[in-house]
């Protein structure tokens, strides 16, 4: 059985006001970076990008460092499910959480991203 070590940092966090609340909605992009990091980690970022017209722009970076123990003993497909998928799983959460926070302004609509399905999101 794999077994994670993980850690976590924001990379970047930023809200830039532009005008007063409205009624228009928040269009956003989700990006999903994997690689390797220096130290063989393998890292895992995650990039909102979001506007909400006349009223905010938003962005939110997330990066996890993930090491897989015995990674040499498991098949290619279940490291790469295992990378690709999963570790953007525990990410989501985080990211979520920090858009809520961050919308949570005066004079403004507080933001909960639906839940997504990260395995249909990552097919595309």
């Amino acid at each position: 059985m794999a077994k994670y070590n993980s850690s976590l940092v924001f990379d970047k966090i930023e809200f830039t006001r532009k005008g007063f609340k409205n009624e228009n909605e928040l269009t956003f992009k989700l990006q999903v970076q994997v690689g390797l990091a220096e130290d063989g980690m393998y890292k895992v970022t995650l990039v909102l990008n979001g506007t909400k017209a006349e009223e905010y722009d938003i962005v939110i970076g997330l990066s996890g460092f993930f090491e897989i123990e015995n990674q040499d003993q498991l098949e290619d497909q279940l490291l790469q499910n295992l990378i690709n998928k999963n570790a953007v799983a525990i990410l989501m959460p985080y990211l979520r959480s920090e858009l809520t926070l961050l919308t949570a302004q005066p004079d403004t609509d507080s933001v909960v991203l639906p839940i997504f399905n990260i395995n249909k999101m990552l097919e595309k």
